[in-house]
């Protein structure tokens, strides 16, 4: 029972196919804080602050496939902790260190700190995409071929942009449709301040593939969204590369690898590698000269 001193947060299971509904119906019954895990079995999470009684569990029969398997209560001091758990440093790749901007260990030798919120629902490195587009980033400086201007296409926080840029490449510019993704890539700039030491890593603006401010032609394109976003953009990201550009793509799942290379090779993209962990894989290609 929810107690006035107390937090609630119920744990559920819910398609994703319902999630934006269930979301708006969340919070009008009170709701403050609502996200998904990151790693299987990828749960929904709902926040009730202390003296709100939660709606009664059995509403959530309206959505179809929802289920609440728990309810928990905590005080204020065990949310500060439990936003915590689950998130600790990453080592990526070969040079790169993720850690939530609360850690305060040494970073280890031969690494590249980036520093995170892992409040955001994007943009964290927590996901198996942006871990599989930094390494690929690696293997393209060590090679010499991480040549600029950069166009990062749904950049969200800019992480694989600002990636890129301790990889030693400049001209990057970032956007993305979300309106909060304007903010975060300011917020995510200056959280890693002290690395940058007061230089700006990338440009960056809300709005689309087709706003004024992509210029081109580029000679290397990000792109970690949903294969079919990609599938509709390759037109235009093909106009905006230059000939011999390269293309880090992903937010692929595993099982579309075939159909991801081939919608690759049919806008003039010559898959060169691909890369999985877990379900998830990225692809490094090559604009046809």
């Amino acid at each position: 029972m929810q107690t006035p001193d107390r937090h609630t947060r119920w744990i559920m299971e819910a398609p994703q196919a319902v999630e934006d509904e269930l979301t708006d119906w969340l919070m009008e019954q009170g709701a403050t804080a609502m996200y998904r895990e990151a790693d299987g079995p990828c749960a929904f999470l709902a926040y009730f602050p202390p003296g709100l009684v939660p709606p009664d569990p059995s509403l959530l029969d309206r959505f179809p496939g929802v289920r609440l398997l728990r309810s928990e209560s905590f005080d204020d001091e065990d949310w500060l902790t439990k936003s915590r758990e689950g998130f600790g440093p990453i080592l990526v790749g070969r040079s790169f260190y993720i850690r939530p901007l609360w850690d305060k260990a040494p970073v280890p030798e031969g690494r590249r700190a980036v520093v995170v919120n892992p409040g955001l629902a994007f943009g964290t490195g927590g996901h198996e995409t942006t871990r599989l587009c930094m390494e690929l980033m690696e293997e393209l400086a060590e090679a010499g071929r991480l040549k600029t201007p950069i166009l990062d296409i749904g950049a969200g926080t800019g992480i694989l942009s600002l990636s890129a840029w301790m990889l030693g490449a400049r001209g990057i510019t970032a956007f993305d449709i979300d309106p909060d993704c304007g903010p975060a890539m300011e917020d995510f700039i200056e959280l890693n301040g002290l690395a940058l030491r007061g230089k700006r890593p990338f440009e960056h603006f809300v709005g689309t593939l087709e706003d004024p401010r992509v210029k081109g032609p580029y000679q290397g394109l990000l792109a970690n969204i949903l294969l079919e976003t990609i599938q509709e953009l390759l037109p235009r990201m093909a106009e905006a590369a230059a000939p011999g550009a390269w293309l880090v793509a992903s937010g692929i799942l595993a099982e579309c690898q075939d159909e991801a290379l081939v919608s690759l090779a049919v806008h003039g993209f010559r898959p060169l590698k691909v890369v999985r962990e877990g379900d998830w894989i990225a692809i490094l290609a090559e604009r046809a000269g």
